[in-house]
């Protein structure tokens, strides 16, 4: 008996640390394909996938329209943007909009809102920062 318990971990001991290691490689592999997490993968990253996300600084837009103009603090925002990467690679300053909706909204000084993010088909946002902004208005000229 203590002879197969030996040979059980001594006998061809490299062999079997190899295919425990392949095993769990292949096993995170999966996991992290499953739960969506394949940018996030150090697997992937050590074999040079490139990235899926990219982030942008984006200016936040105020439709034009009643008897006031408004601004936004801060003018800019970052956006996380995750999608193919052939898609993310030709991507323009002008396909990614952020828009703050006024609708209804007459007095705005110091108003909070929150930013609507406009995307081309293929490419989806995971992070905004900030995701609102506060809005000051000034009569038209």
């Amino acid at each position: 008996m203590i002879i197969f318990a030996r040979n059980l971990v001594a006998k061809d001991f490299w062999l079997k640390l190899f295919s425990l290691v392949l095993a769990i490689l292949i096993w995170l592999t999966v996991y992290y394909s499953i739960n969506g997490e394949t940018s996030k993968s150090p697997w992937l990253a050590l074999l040079g996938r490139p990235a899926d996300e990219t982030v942008m600084t984006v200016p936040v837009r105020v439709p034009i329209g009643g008897v006031q103009t408004f601004s936004v603090e801060p003018s800019e925002v970052k956006v996380t943007l995750r999608g193919d990467p052939k898609l993310l690679k030709n991507l323009r300053n002008d396909d990614v909009r952020a828009q703050v909706d006024m609708s209804g909204v007459e007095v705005a000084s110091g108003l909070l809102r929150p930013i609507q993010i406009v995307l081309p088909n293929g490419i989806a946002y995971t992070h905004l920062s900030p995701d609102e902004v506060e809005v000051h208005a000034a009569p038209k000229n």
